[in-house]
């Protein structure tokens, strides 16, 4: 508990960390480029980020774009502020808030990409409008997108994997759906950068295989 508590305090003390004990965590959106990084580049966010494995790692291969790792719990974004301020990468941060509420901090069309990384299945029916990829986010995503901007999926989960495809085969809006079930042995690989999460590492050591899929609106 102290150690937790610690890399609380820890985080509200960094500038690469919004969230709402800070003072520009009700005045962020729409102000990530000028407000925030202090530029215009592109903006790059990764949903349900953990310990923020890809925004860090698309931070430092892409320093002519900006990422923001979204995750509500507090330890994992200790996680991956440190790693970003360990590696000077002053063109990530990170956002505390949940999912559902990710338009009170990013305006439509502000975003260029979206990454969503090993997200919670929600394997039970009752949960199923709560899985990430379920038309309500779907729809949510595609204001923050800005036109031609992509989504990129990738999970271990194969109930999740499939349940997303349906649903983007349901729609009207999805356009260049490219998808794999095997991404270590598929020509998109070179899409994901060969950055792996905690979780994606410790599913393929299992035996898991690692599904990936991109699209736009």
């Amino acid at each position: 508990m102290k150690r937790k508590q610690e890399r609380f305090r820890i985080i509200e003390g960094r500038d690469n960390v919004i969230e709402p004990t800070k003072a520009n965590y009700n005045s962020i959106k729409g102000n990530w480029r000028e407000g925030h990084f202090k530029n215009n580049k592109p903006l790059t966010i990764e949903l349900a980020c953990g310990r923020g494995e890809y925004s860090v790692g698309l931070g430092k291969l892409f320093p002519e774009r900006n990422f923001v790792g979204v995750d509500m719990k507090g330890e994992r974004i200790w996680k991956g502020s440190t790693l970003a301020e360990e590696q000077g990468l002053s063109n990530v941060a990170f956002l505390r808030t949940q999912i559902v509420l990710i338009e009170n901090f990013f305006e439509a069309g502000e975003v260029d990409e979206i990454w969503l990384t090993f997200p919670d299945p929600r394997p039970r029916k009752r949960d199923i409008k709560r899985r990430l990829t379920s038309p309500r986010f779907l729809d949510i995503y595609k204001r923050l997108l800005k036109p031609g901007g992509y989504l990129r999926f990738k999970t271990d989960n194969t109930l999740l994997f499939a349940y997303t495809l349906e649903e983007l085969q349901l729609r009207t809006d999805i356009h260049d759906l490219q998808y794999t079930d095997r991404v270590y042995e598929s020509p998109l690989r070179p899409e994901c950068f060969d950055i792996k999460t905690r979780y994606e590492e410790a599913f393929a050591a299992k035996g898991e295989t690692i599904k990936y899929l991109r699209f736009h609106f």
